[in-house]
């Protein structure tokens, strides 16, 4: 069993947050996890294709990002216009 290094605070919005049923959340956070693994750990994944875009701590930043114990998350659908 892999000991549990922190947690990592996660915002959502839009769509994606009344899926997860929650604004914030906390994940456990691992060594070399990042940003993709969370977006799985939350059943997300689907999001990806679609257009998702994630920020750490307030910036815009890749999925392949790792962040550290005790930064923040921003998951962001894609903007939709009518």
């Amino acid at each position: 069993m892999t000991e549990v290094a922190g947690y990592v605070r996660v915002l959502a919005f839009g769509p994606i947050a009344e899926a997860i049923g929650s604004r914030t959340s906390k994940i456990e956070w691992h060594h070399g996890m990042s940003i993709e693994d969370i977006v799985h750990a939350l059943d997300m994944q689907h999001w990806i294709g679609q257009g998702l875009a994630v920020a750490l701590n307030g910036e815009r930043c890749p999925l392949d990002i790792h962040p550290q114990q005790g930064d923040e998350v921003a998951l962001l659908p894609p903007v939709s216009g009518g």
